[in-house]
């Protein structure tokens, strides 16, 4: 189970304006690194955009002192339903887990940023230090510190280091979790009043809460770059939540999905079947994103939560001299070189 999931790849982030959005959160998370942008038709997402096929802007940025990257997703055949200011504890996608070098600095940074509404620094249930910023779009963040680097430099922060999940059972969706996706380090479980969260998120409310972990892969042609994983999951025991993404698409405004980059596709499949849980979308061969090709599927946690799976096939190194790095041909399954990895820096959002 350890060589199928090889990190967290993206968290997928929809807005009203990606080219606007690439910006932003380059300026704030240090995503200056394009993977890829593009223009085309979700014709295998129907079923999650009310059975239509609908035209997208979709663009991959990274931050490549390690973690995930964001997909950041834009309709251009719809008018993007807003975000629906959701709960602490509601079920669906509620904040991505960012990595900082050091908390207190990062902090430090952050409040001096006019852009973002940033809370105290805090304790939580596992003692961690950590704050919260709030994007103008109304996405939160939880900054969290790691030792968990590819090549960190002096910023304020790394990538996606991993998700803030509500859920309507702990128990299931743990299972779920680590016997899916393999993220199987319980780092702790408890339940109580929540003193840790901005007032609006809930605090002192009463939840259940979790803390999985993966260590970084030992395979994977990104392992190294992508890291740790760290899955937060939340049941609200005070109130009934509601569905982030009731009512709207896939696509719409906030987090739309967790990506999770996957080594043997195959092989996951069968052990989510095992577990009864069936894919819902398989690109089955490999599908173009702009300069960028592989297999695509997802999958829903037990609450219907989206899981995509990305088996990376294509990559651009270098785009302006057209180097694209064919993983399908490639002998070991073993990361890549760090100097390849690096040459990731020359496709810089400008």
């Amino acid at each position: 189970m350890k060589d199928l999931i090889t990190g967290i790849q993206q968290v997928g982030i929809g807005v009203t304006n990606a080219a606007e959005a690439k910006h932003l959160y380059k300026s704030l998370f240090g995503m200056d690194v394009l993977i890829f942008e593009d223009h085309a038709e979700a014709g295998l997402m129907t079923q999650y955009t009310g059975n239509e096929v609908h035209k997208r802007h979709a663009i991959l940025s990274m931050n490549l002192a390690g973690g995930g990257g964001f997909e950041i997703w834009q309709f251009t055949s719809r008018t993007p339903a807003k975000n629906t200011d959701p709960r602490y504890g509601d079920l669906g996608i509620f904040a991505a887990r960012i990595k900082c070098a050091n908390i207190k600095r990062a902090h430090h940074h952050f409040l001096k940023n006019k852009q973002v509404q940033v809370s105290a620094l805090l304790r939580g249930p596992g003692k961690q230090l950590h704050f919260w910023i709030t994007d103008p779009y109304g996405n939160s963040f939880k900054m969290v510190e790691s030792t968990s680097w590819f090549k960190f430099s002096n910023g304020h922060c790394g990538g996606v280091a991993g998700a803030v999940i509500g859920v309507s059972d702990i128990k299931t969706s743990i299972d779920f979790y680590r016997n899916v996706l393999g993220i199987n380090e319980l780092v702790y479980e408890t339940e109580g009043v929540a003193g840790d969260l901005p007032l609006a998120f809930g605090n002192g409310q009463s939840f259940k809460s979790a803390l999985l972990r993966k260590k970084t892969a030992a395979n994977g042609a990104f392992c190294k770059l992508l890291g740790e994983v760290e899955i937060e999951l939340v049941e609200a025991l005070d109130f009934t939540p509601k569905k982030i993404y009731e009512n709207r698409f896939w696509g719409d405004c906030g987090f739309i999905h967790l990506c999770f980059d996957v080594l043997k596709m195959n092989d996951l499949k069968e052990v989510a079947k095992k577990h009864g849980y069936g894919f819902t979308v398989d690109s089955a061969q490999s599908f173009s994103m702009g300069n960028a090709a592989g297999r695509f599927c997802y999958l829903e946690d037990p609450d219907g939560t989206l899981i995509e799976l990305v088996e990376t096939h294509k990559i651009p190194i270098l785009k302006k001299l057209n180097w694209n790095l064919n993983l399908q041909t490639r002998k070991s399954q073993g990361p890549l070189p760090n100097w390849m990895i690096s040459l990731l820096a020359l496709n810089k959002i400008k």
